[in-house]
């Protein structure tokens, strides 16, 4: 493991702080996991060993959560993350089309990152707008009801 995966003490004490509010202590691995995104850019095989051994887990159990969940980066990320629903709803409104205008906006494809470090393109199951399809998610906001005209002044916004 490296020697840069270590959280400082403060977030040591946080890590113990959010194990103890539960009955097992395995109930704070996702919002530690989180904490280890926020600290290290992405979630790496060895940041998944270093959090197995806060939680005495094994490093596959850990892999197998930060797997599971589309909010962990198993590889660096860019500057923003646009994440497109392709749930029922939002593929039968046309997310579909919004995804590949997206892709071919961006030059690159679902799970990648652009040359720049600009963007992530994501695809993901769910945004919980379907009233709102098809919808996106950029970084912390969402963007309802996408045209591909709509989708071109979101990802102009991105510069």
């Amino acid at each position: 493991m490296s020697a840069a995966v270590a959280f400082s003490p403060e977030q040591l004490a946080e890590v113990r702080r959010l194990q103890a509010l539960y009955p097992d202590r395995r109930g704070a691995l996702l919002p530690v996991l989180h904490m280890a995104q926020d600290t290290f850019g992405w979630i790496s095989l060895d940041v998944e060993a270093y959090v197995a051994g806060l939680f005495d887990l094994s490093p596959a159990h850990v892999h197998e959560v930060v797997t599971f969940y589309t909010l962990y980066f198993r590889q660096p990320k860019g500057r923003h993350v646009v994440a497109v629903c392709h749930n029922l709803s939002c593929h039968l409104a046309g997310a579909p089309d919004i995804l590949r205008h997206v892709r071919e906006r961006l030059g690159i494809d679902v799970g990648e990152t652009s040359d720049d470090g600009r963007v992530t393109l994501q695809s993901v199951e769910c945004l919980c707008a379907c009233e709102a399809a098809p919808m996106m998610q950029v970084d912390d906001r969402y963007e309802l009801h996408l045209t591909p005209e709509t989708v071109d002044r979101i990802l102009e916004e991105l510069r």
